[in-house]
């Protein structure tokens, strides 16, 4: 099943059940958010956030902070996710800032850059799993041992670490890879993911990966003057 869908690129990756405070000023958005308020109650205010895989999330402009012709062209990933706008507040400039939250997956068929003053995009939703089994369960609870741990060596506040976490494996995999420390590649590769299981599998190897490094990087002391001295060229 596809559908059409008006599209924000960012230079970073939104999941489904994730927050993403937005502040839109540029005007091809704010006519996208004037569309999303006008229409009628009850229908989904929702648009598709993709990240950008080369480009600028803000269109350059040129005299007079006029758009350049083709200056803002982008590059998009594949694969994106809804946001379901749940609050809006406009401002004195005529800018609005947002409040929405990731929904469904979804992959781009085919970009339309002149249909509306904001890019549109023929998608098809992703499926989403029904239910978790118990491998996936069991992969649940060893990323929720190794994030935990994780998250001891990238936060100062132990405080922080008692924090509940989600015990549904899909929503689980989601709220790691959109709260580690992670690229936007990895994040993107793990959106990407239609199995939860898979999803959880790449998590643990990442995590891994990632905590290896941290250890290391404070294992080994660097003396402060290396701090305060630049590389010489090579």
């Amino acid at each position: 099943m596809t559908a059409r869908l008006p599209v924000f690129p960012l230079g970073t990756v939104l999941f489904p059940g994730l927050v993403l405070p937005l502040h839109i000023f540029e005007e091809r958005y704010r006519a996208l958010v004037r569309h999303l308020v006008e229409l009628p109650e009850g229908t989904p205010r929702e648009f598709g956030v993709v990240a950008i895989q080369a480009g600028w999330e803000v269109a350059p402009t040129g005299p007079g902070g006029r758009p350049i012709p083709g200056g803002g062209a982008v590059t998009l990933h594949e694969v994106g996710c809804t946001a379901e706008v749940r609050q809006v507040t406009e401002l004195d400039d005529g800018g609005f800032d947002l409040v929405t939250v990731g929904r469904r997956r979804f992959r781009v068929a085919s970009v339309d850059e002149g249909a509306a003053p904001y890019l549109t995009a023929e998608v098809e939703w992703l499926p989403e799993p029904t239910g978790p089994d118990e491998s996936t369960a069991l992969l649940a609870a060893r990323v929720i041992a190794v994030f935990r741990q994780y998250l001891t060596l990238v936060r100062a506040d132990e405080q922080e670490l008692s924090e509940q976490l989600p015990e549904d494996p899909t929503v689980l995999s989601h709220l790691v890879a959109a709260t580690a420390a992670l690229t936007v590649a990895d994040r993107q590769r793990l959106l990407a993911v239609d199995d939860t299981a898979a999803r959880l599998r790449a998590e643990l190897r990442m995590l891994n990966r990632e905590a290896a490094l941290l250890r290391q990087v404070r294992a080994v002391p660097v003396p402060l003057t290396e701090l305060a001295t630049p590389p010489s060229p090579n």
